[in-house]
């Protein structure tokens, strides 16, 4: 998996389409094997990424869970403390 592609299903405030882009853009990138892709192939990332970005927005919508919506300052400070301890 990614490390750059986060979570973004059950949080309030939902996640933003520049959320679903950026994550889509990592996948689209991994897959591709291109941070940046060339001149010839920049289309062909893009429409990619569009559709990705379509088909995660898709699938945010359509589920559904009983867990109470996880808050993202508190789920950072989370992370940021993991950071610190595995990192120093």
């Amino acid at each position: 998996m990614c490390r750059n592609i986060k979570t973004l299903f059950n949080f309030e405030p939902p996640a933003t389409d520049d959320e679903i882009h950026a994550s889509a853009v990592q996948f689209v990138r991994k897959l591709s094997g291109f941070n940046k892709p060339s001149q010839a192939n920049e289309a062909a990332f893009e429409r990619a990424v569009a559709e990705v970005s379509d088909a995660a927005r898709r699938l945010l919508t359509s589920l559904h869970t009983h867990a109470p919506a996880r808050d993202r300052t508190v789920e950072a400070e989370k992370a940021r403390e993991r950071s610190r301890l595995r990192f120093g």
